[in-house]
Order: C-alpha cells, then sequence, then structure tokens
C-alpha cells in the first residue's frame, strides 16, 4: 500500500501542473453535462449535499481571511459554484417535470426534505419562506455586496497610480530595495484584478438570483401542467406534488446562492 502511494505521489508530482491545467476545463464540461444529460435522484442528492457543503466552506474560508488577495481565487470560486447550482436546477427541472407525479420523493431525498421538513409539507408556508429568502439574498445582501465590490474597484484602480509612485519614491529614498519594490508593484497589480474580479463576479450572482425566481416559476406552471394534462392528476394533487417538489427544489437552491452572498 505505501508502495503504491509513493508511486501515486511521485506520478502527482511530475504531471502536477498538466493535472492542475485540466481540473478547472474538465470541472466546467462536467457541470454544463449535468445540464444536458439527465441525472437520477441519488446523483441530485449527492450534487445537493455538495454543493450545500461548497458553500458552507466558502463562506467560513471568506469569514477567516485577514485580506481579500489571501481568498484571491474567489471571483473563479464565485463563478463556478453560480455554474454549478444553475446546472442542478437544470437537473433538478427535469426530474421533477418527468418524475413529480409519482410523489415528493421522486425527485430525491434532499428536494423531498426541503419539501415537507422545512416547509411543514405546506407549500403556500414554502412560497412565503423561498419569496422572503429571495429578497434578503437579492435586495439586500447581493444588492449591497454588487455595490462593494463596484466602490471598491472603482477607488483601487483610481489610487493605482499613486501606490505605483509612492512605491517609487520608497525605492528612490532607499527604504526598500528593488526585491521588496517588485513584490508590491505585483500586489498593487493583484488587488487591482482581484477587486475587477468581483465586480463582475457579483453582477453574475445577481442574475442567479433571478434565475430562482423564475426557475420556481417555471417549475410550477410546468408542473401543474404536465400532472393535469399528461398524467390525469386533480389539481389538488398535482399541486400536492408539483408544487412542494418546485418550492423544495427552489429552496435547496437558494441557500447555497444565500451562503456564497455572504461570503
Amino acid at each position: 500500500m505505501n508502495a503504491q502511494m509513493q508511486v501515486l505521489q511521485q506520478w502527482l508530482g511530475r504531471n502536477g501542473a498538466w493535472a492542475h491545467g485540466l481540473a478547472a476545463p474538465l470541472l466546467v464540461m462536467t457541470v454544463l453535462a449535468m445540464m444536458v444529460l439527465p441525472l437520477t435522484p441519488w446523483i441530485l442528492d449527492t450534487f445537493f449535499t455538495l454543493n450545500i457543503a461548497l458553500a458552507l466552506t466558502v463562506m467560513m474560508v471568506a469569514a477567516y481571511m485577514r485580506r481579500p488577495l489571501d481568498f484571491s481565487v474567489f471571483p473563479t470560486v464565485l463563478l463556478l459554484t453560480t455554474l454549478l447550482r444553475l446546472s442542478l436546477n437544470v437537473a433538478s427541472t427535469r426530474v421533477v417535470l418527468m418524475e413529480g407525479h409519482a410523489g415528493p420523493g421522486a425527485a430525491g431525498a434532499v428536494i423531498e426534505a426541503f419539501g415537507t421538513f422545512l416547509i411543514g409539507g405546506n407549500f403556500v408556508v414554502g412560497f412565503i419562506v423561498f419569496v422572503i429568502l429571495v429578497v434578503i439574498n437579492f435586495v439586500v445582501i447581493t444588492k449591497g455586496s454588487e455595490r462593494i465590490a463596484e466602490v471598491s474597484a472603482r477607488f483601487t484602480l483610481d489610487a493605482m497610480p499613486g501606490k505605483q509612485m509612492a512605491i517609487d519614491a520608497d525605492l528612490g529614498a532607499g527604504l526598500i530595495d528593488e526585491k521588496e519594490a517588485k513584490r508590491r508593484r505585483a500586489e498593487v497589480g493583484e488587488e487591482a484584478e482581484f477587486f475587477g474580479s468581483m465586480d463582475g463576479a457579483s453582477k453574475f450572482v445577481r442574475g442567479d438570483a433571478i434565475a430562482g425566481i423564475l426557475i420556481l416559476i417555471i417549475n410550477i406552471i410546468g408542473g401543474f401542467a404536465v400532472g393535469v394534462m399528461q398524467h390525469n392528476l386533480s389539481v389538488g394533487d398535482a399541486a400536492d406534488s408539483y408544487i412542494t417538489l418546485a418550492v423544495g427544489d427552489a429552496l435547496v437552491a437558494q441557500i447555497p446562492a444565500l451562503l456564497i452572498s455572504v461570503a
């Protein structure tokens, strides 16, 4: 076993850069494939659980960072988690509309848990809870963080020439050496790039919040149409199955979105 681990470590050492370069494209391709390929309920449960755990981890890491540049990959993480959440929305919508007539458990245990336990089986309560979460996420957190990112990017870019001149002045006065000046210039450039990326990523998150509302409405209307017209369910049975699943699906997606917005 130890020999196998040593071989694996040696392989990773030789091919680490190659594997690192392929990681992001493979992840994006996997996420996009989830939008097209049908997923079984247990796979959806796994991805929903990982999505919530990932959002919680990102929020905790962001909370413990002392400087923004300590988490310089945060804009990329923000985009990837948002893309993952949207692909899960598409995959779960497919399952809800195709299998929702079988009952609340047709779309997996996670959606069923959110649709029954958190909202008590009452889809009106669940819809109200979802609307409240969307208002908190979109109106308060997302709009506020978008404004903060926009102002931070603007002030960082405006302050760049002054910081560069201060570094040159310290170098000319002999207060720092060439190596330290180069490090500070690189840090100033990284800071400007980070806040510029955050400005764009925050707009991406705002679009995700709007998409969550539209997906819920589509799920409810589509679920009613499929249940009543194709599966000959009564209006009450269609509402009990499809609206509970749609609201549960929306809550499963909205809670990680709220955690990411807080981060």
